[in-house]
């Protein structure tokens, strides 16, 4: 290709410093050095996680930066050493990586990786290794990926070839959000046919997992949320009961205990709150109840009473949604409803209050600043 080889003037959504809007900015790209894989970014969600970076992680170090972990595009080039792309294969950026060298990737017990950007640090590459830079300043890329700019540069250990066919702006909520829900309810729960679950959060990882325990087989699932207006949406996901902590004056757990007979079999906390997180917990049943974190907070320390996983219930993390998805064929969703919103940064503020969409962003030069607001369709 003409731009092979070649440094790429584009346009990103620039993090300059915290607590900030994004600032649509003019990023040089540096070509692909060895085994990495230059990407044109098509279209990206707008997740939780990076809001969590700019508005409440607020690690200095970690400015100016170039947001964006939801991704997909199209290989524009690639560097010495690279094997399985080339130009023009569609692709999904991970912000898990696979080597299938090291001792993580040997081990069936987990999806992680030693070689990938989580080694170092929990968010941003090495400066040294970024490929961007603005106005004469090296830019950090974030979680390995950095998705927020019409071009990307990545290891090829961290990439997912997919379906020519597939449509960019809905697989790229692969990415992420769709995966890391369903993947936690089905590998990392391991929801059993018959039982009884409890998502708490229901936004797209929330409904990822409702929809995750609708096909592991679960009998009721539970949606909690203080926002209503999403049940109907989780209904349409599979969800069965749907609970409002602030319709009623007793703690959630004891009204999922009450609504139970003593507590759901597996919940899955999709907020990223150290107190729902306890909520969830204590809302499994005593001997084999299930919890699993899923939503993303490094900020507060979480605890419970010893006694209650003493008694049997189990607290689980779960990264990505606990599986390999870089040897898993990707399947993809219709999206019916595309609303254009005015900014990325309006979009981003959506997600702070956590309205019940999935954000997409097309990158072109035209929609640059324009987001597309998704919902899954309706059965």
């Amino acid at each position: 290709m003409a731009t092979a080889g070649k440094v790429i003037k584009c346009r990103a959504a620039v993090a300059w410093e915290p607590n900030k809007p994004l600032v649509i900015e003019e990023i040089e790209v540096a070509p692909p050095q060895a085994n990495e894989v230059r990407i044109k970014i098509v279209a990206t969600g707008v997740c939780h996680t990076d809001l969590y970076h700019l508005f409440e992680g607020m690690h200095k170090d970690g400015f100016p930066a170039v947001l964006g972990h939801e991704g997909a595009g199209i290989v524009e080039s690639v560097g010495p050493g690279v094997t399985e792309f080339q130009p023009g294969d569609k692709v999904i950026p991970l912000f898990v990586s696979q080597c299938r060298e090291c001792r993580f990737c040997k081990n069936p017990k987990t999806n992680q990786c030693e070689k990938g950007w989580a080694s170092g640090r929990h968010d941003m590459m090495a400066p040294a290794d970024s490929r961007f830079t603005c106005k004469g300043k090296k830019v950090l890329q974030f979680m390995g990926t950095s998705t927020f700019s019409q071009y990307t540069v990545m290891n090829q250990i961290a990439i997912a070839k997919i379906d020519p066919a597939a449509p960019l702006d809905k697989v790229c909520l692969l990415g992420c959000g769709i995966c890391t829900g369903y993947g936690a309810a089905v590998n990392t729960a391991k929801v059993e046919p018959g039982s009884t679950c409890a998502v708490f959060g229901l936004g797209a990882v929330g409904l990822a997992a409702v929809m995750g325990c609708k096909s592991a087989g679960a009998k009721r699932i539970f949606a909690v949320d203080i926002n209503p207006d999403k049940f109907g949406k989780a209904k349409v996901f599979g969800a069965t009961d749907f609970v409002n902590p602030k319709d009623h004056d007793k703690p959630i757990s004891q009204v999922l205990a009450e609504m139970t007979n003593g507590g759901v079999d597996y919940s899955l906390e999709c907020v990223g709150n150290v107190t729902v997180m306890r909520s969830a917990l204590e809302s499994c049943v005593k001997g084999w109840g299930v919890s699993v974190l899923v939503g993303w907070t490094d900020l507060y320390d979480v605890a419970t009473r010893p006694i209650q996983l003493i008694a049997g219930r189990t607290w689980k993390g779960s990264l990505f949604g606990g599986e390999t998805w870089l040897f898993v064929i990707f399947d993809w969703l219709s999206v019916s409803l595309v609303w254009i919103l005015p900014n990325m940064n309006w979009g981003c503020g959506c997600v702070r209050v956590q309205m019940q969409i999935s954000l997409c962003i097309h990158t072109t030069d035209e929609c640059i600043n324009k987001l597309f607001v998704k919902t899954l369709k309706d059965e």
